[in-house]
């Protein structure tokens, strides 16, 4: 997500959609023949004012397509190029979509040089005001030094320095290097002042981070950082490294510079659904589930050790915001269990209604609760421990952890119904689990999301190896 702090050229984009859908039906109203008379929506008489239709029809479809296009997705670093290519391809769906109207509204009579008319007039104004928009705000920075933003680079490699040369010599682009911290002669300030600096200088906008000289645990804490104070936060890849389509991509010139994508779950709309069905499908297992079940499962658990009903330990959760994640206790209270280590086959720390509850996942029912506050989602990556998120992590291509971990965690996923659940033995084990999260965050729906809870409770009432 692109945070924007202390800025006005955010109102750019509301302001000029309302001047584009004002200029598509004021040219309508002046060139195109939509007086009033009948108009007929396929064999039904639909309204008798064909301009309200035509106004109606015209700004939802164009709202719409300019959508699908991005045709408002302009940014400081965008091309001239990009923004002729985005004027052509709107311009032609646009097209399509007024000579569909007659179509759709056969009484109405749309002469095609009229039409051709009108669509050059909508070009020509949309186009001037667009471009002049784009090289005044250029201007504005390269002579003014407006429109800034205040940057931070982490790392010292060439790229990094290609990037430096870029955003200098660039100076429309409107970027003012504040500090770089890096171990070389390149930097301004070692490496380890940057969380100093950080906490400092709360006007940060954007953090450029050259990934492949960092640890994973140093990439988790600017992450971090960068989520909780609302900055953007991009990486600088090395030359021999392969772009990842996983990964956002945006070029300063011809260097790539990466930020961690907008998946499908974080678009607004879907946010809203997934969230929606998580709070309704927590409060009814909580309601008519957990209510009785609590009770029952206390008494058992009390009678079988010693220790607390709940169990909670630190897992990592969306952004690596850590979270503590709630489980009926299964295990002995002891220091390893506190510490945080997956239980084995056989283990001498699982009690006997513990056995019970790990072999049909009623002991993760309490996460319920983790959902309803907002820290998990009944359906996602499962949460890992604090210690394995950082063993893993070496274990994986850095992009694709960095992506598991732009989602909240789940209770069940399509990794643990396609067989990756419980302890990892082996490398192939967390490559297989994470292969298959990413594919869940690049293909999510509300129908695989159910698919996955159907898949889970047959999965319960079987039983599993791994269920141990």
């Amino acid at each position: 997500m692109e945070f924007k702090r202390g800025r006005f050229s955010w109102l750019l984009r509301p302001f000029l959609t309302i001047y584009d859908v004002s200029a598509i039906n004021v040219l309508a109203y002046y060139y195109l023949n939509l007086g009033e008379g009948e108009v007929y929506f396929f064999n039904n008489e639909f309204l008798n004012n064909k301009y309200l239709i035509y106004f109606i029809y015209s700004t939802g479809l164009w709202l719409i397509s300019t959508y699908a296009v991005k045709f408002y997705k302009v940014y400081r670093y965008t091309s001239f190029l990009n923004i002729m290519s985005l004027l052509i391809k709107q311009f032609i769906v646009y097209l399509i979509i007024v000579f569909a109207f007659a179509g759709i509204f056969r009484s109405v009579n749309l002469p095609s040089f009229t039409t051709l008319k009108y669509l050059v007039l909508v070009f020509i104004a949309i186009a001037t005001v667009k471009i002049l928009s784009y090289l005044i705000l250029k201007a504005f920075r390269s002579y003014l030094r407006g429109n800034v933003r205040d940057i931070i680079i982490i790392g010292c490699g060439k790229s990094v320095q290609t990037f430096k040369s870029i955003i200098t010599e660039k100076k429309e682009l409107g970027y003012v290097v504040k500090e770089i911290f890096c171990d070389s002669d390149f930097g301004t300030k070692p490496l380890k002042e940057s969380f100093e600096y950080l906490k400092e200088d709360q006007n940060i906008d954007e953090i450029y981070c050259s990934i492949d000289e960092l640890t994973e645990k140093q990439v988790n804490e600017y992450v971090k950082y960068a989520n909780i104070n609302h900055c953007n936060i991009k990486f600088i890849p090395s030359e021999k490294e392969t772009v990842a389509k996983r990964l956002k991509t945006d070029y300063y010139g011809v260097l790539p510079v990466l930020s961690i994508q907008d998946v499908a779950l974080n678009d607004d709309i879907n946010k809203t659904i997934k969230r929606v069905f998580d709070i309704f499908f927590s409060l009814f297992i909580i309601v008519f589930i957990l209510s009785w079940l609590t009770i029952i499962l206390f008494i058992l658990i009390k009678l079988d050790s010693k220790g607390p009903l709940f169990f909670k330990q630190k897992r990592t959760g969306i952004n690596y915001k850590e979270f503590y994640c709630f489980k009926y206790r299964s295990l002995r209270m002891n220091s390893k269990q506190e510490s945080g280590t997956y239980v084995k086959e056989n283990d001498s720390r699982v009690t006997k209604v513990g056995k019970f509850l790990r072999k049909t996942s009623m002991d993760e029912l309490p996460q319920f609760f983790n959902v309803l506050i907002g820290d998990m989602s009944v359906v996602g990556p499962r949460p890992h421990m604090l210690l394995y998120t950082d063993l893993y992590s070496k274990k994986i291509n850095k992009y694709n952890f960095i992506l598991r971990h732009k989602v909240k965690p789940g209770i069940t996923g399509l990794a643990q119904v396609s067989g990756f659940r419980g302890e990892v033995k082996s490398n192939k084990d967390i490559i297989g689990r994470v292969k298959f999260d990413i594919f869940y965050i690049e293909n999510w729906s509300l129908l695989l999301d159910l698919k996955i809870i159907f898949q889970t409770l047959i999965n319960a009432i079987k039983g599993e190896d791994k269920a141990y």
